[in-house]
């Protein structure tokens, strides 16, 4: 076991996005409190929503459950702006006009003991960049890197990615010591990763637990450790805060409430959308008059008032108000089909009650759509079990939730990954030529107002499509408790517990 180098404690100045070079030390966040530092507090005690599908891998949706239990960590983060700051690298720039990238490593030591160094860096993101299929933020970059002499790290990409440091905040692109990765492709997430608290003991899908690793490289955690429990239902996991079981609960469900203490109850704008979203590549909906007859039955604000209570806004679009540069860049889609008449054809919707107001919101459009002349079955489940046949397009619709710019912050990189032809994430199976072709001119814009533009001439074109029929833009919706200091509210849903958050 190796010592723990010197670390770094100089400040370091922070850029704007785009400007080539970047810097920065300390942890900053989007908490509750802002509180920071070391401390032997308590055990935090949490109750997520979704539990892990894949053992804790970093290559599918746990990821996330990794990164908001501050476990893992990538070369960046995003700030409550979405601007790329300071992870395990404190600096880096642009080469080759951004075919390349040069990463600075600060001082810091895996979970094992092992120091963080720019050969482990290197083969972490190979590893990710092999799996099958690649995290969301890097689907079709052809990411690769190379230790560069020193505490230096060489990312790069098939082309000029002017976002790269923003996709390497991703979640999926966390790094792990060496001993983390077996011959098979798999990823032992048990003490390998490299934030603030270690995860230590796993029950399958049900619970975790994970202790302080007083060797982070941004100082000891305030609380001892983090027990989270994993609880589908949203009136359970209200009612565990309520009676005192858990300190922070996420999603709590709308109707749930008014039955919290006032002062237990966080809302935050996010960048998180309900949608329905239709199968363009088999079934009825792959007959564009039959989607529009869809789009044109779905009643967008008996949604938001009837389901969500004022907790949602009506959509206007694929990016909602949270991002305050969308209203005024919206393009009003064209090329739409004319409906044709469903004539009683059969359709089955599939949603997850994970967040209770999914199933709810599938309930209201079951009801609109028989209403417009479709013969409509649902099948409720939680996400976990549901996963499988979502990709696998064995629905003819589907209700889901996504946070628009949690894979990377950045406007385009979601709609690259949701409906082009080769996304990872494309629930829609959306396949048209002039979408991909907009989502790669705005792929290639470095310009960060031109690359807004460019994002929204595609968001036309894919409502165009009626591929996808937007309907609220969401507020997160948490309990925590009033003793609680540092709960992170994050509008990227990336974060939950921090080294500042104590019980």
């Amino acid at each position: 076991m190796t010592t723990p180098r010197r670390r770094l404690t100089a400040g370091l100045l922070l850029l704007p996005l785009l400007s080539g070079c970047f810097a920065s030390s300390g942890d900053g966040s989007a908490d509750t409190s802002g509180s920071s530092g070391s401390g032997d507090g308590g055990r935090l005690r949490v109750a997520l929503a979704f539990p892990p599908t894949q053992n804790y891998s970093p290559y599918g949706y746990d990821a996330y459950n990794l990164s908001r239990l501050g476990v893992t960590e990538g070369l960046t983060r995003l700030d409550a702006g979405g601007t790329a700051v300071p992870a395990l690298a404190e600096s880096w720039s642009r080469e080759k006009g951004g075919e390349s990238w040069l990463f600075t490593l600060r001082d810091a030591t895996f979970q094992d003991g092992e120091d963080v160094t720019a050969e482990a860096v290197a083969s972490a993101l190979n590893h990710a960049a092999e799996a099958k299929p690649a995290p969301a933020a890097i689907s079709g970059v052809k990411l690769t890197a190379e230790a560069a002499g020193g505490n230096r790290v060489r990312v790069a990409s098939a082309g000029a990615d002017p976002v790269l440091p923003l996709r390497l905040s991703n979640p999926g692109l966390a790094v792990f010591s060496p001993k983390a990765y077996g011959k098979t492709g798999t990823v032992n997430a048990v003490g390998t990763a490299t934030g603030p608290f270690e995860l230590t003991e796993v029950s399958g899908d049900r619970a975790a637990s994970l202790d302080r690793f007083d060797g982070y490289w941004g100082g000891r955690a305030l609380a001892s450790g983090v027990d989270v429990r994993y609880v589908s239902d949203g009136t359970a996991r209200a009612h565990a805060l309520r009676t005192g079981d858990v300190d922070i609960a996420e999603a709590v469900p709308v109707a749930q409430v008014a039955s919290l203490d006032r002062g237990t109850v966080h809302e935050s704008d996010t960048a998180r959308n309900t949608s329905l979203y239709l199968n363009t590549g088999s079934g009825a909906f792959k007959d564009a008059g039959l989607r529009a007859a869809a789009r044109e039955a779905v009643d967008v604000p008996a949604v938001a008032k009837g389901v969500y209570e004022g907790s949602a806004a009506p959509a206007q679009g694929l990016y909602g108000p949270a991002l305050t540069w969308a209203g005024d860049k919206r393009v009003e889609p064209s090329g739409r089909a004319r409906a044709t008449g469903p004539r009683g054809r059969s359709i089955t919707i599939g949603s997850y009650d994970d967040r209770p107001e999914l199933a709810e919101t599938a309930q209201v459009l079951q009801q609109q759509l028989e209403k417009a002349g479709f013969e409509v079955k649902l099948e409720v489940r939680t996400y976990a079990r549901l996963e499988r046949d979502l990709l696998d397009g064995k629905f003819d619709a589907a209700v889901v939730s996504r946070n628009m710019m949690t894979d990377t912050g950045d406007p385009v990189t979601v709609l690259d990954s949701d409906f082009t032809c080769d996304g990872s994430y494309n629930l829609a199976f959306l396949c048209d030529r002039d979408v991909d072709r907009l989502v790669a001119t705005a792929r290639a814009e470095s310009d960060p107002a031109k690359r807004q533009d460019a994002a929204m001439r595609a968001e036309a074109a894919i409502l165009g499509t009626d591929a996808v029929i937007p309907l609220v833009h969401l507020k997160a919706v948490t309990g925590v408790r009033a003793s609680v200091r540092g709960a992170r509210l994050d509008p990227y849903e990336r974060e939950f517990v921090g080294p500042g958050t104590r019980p």
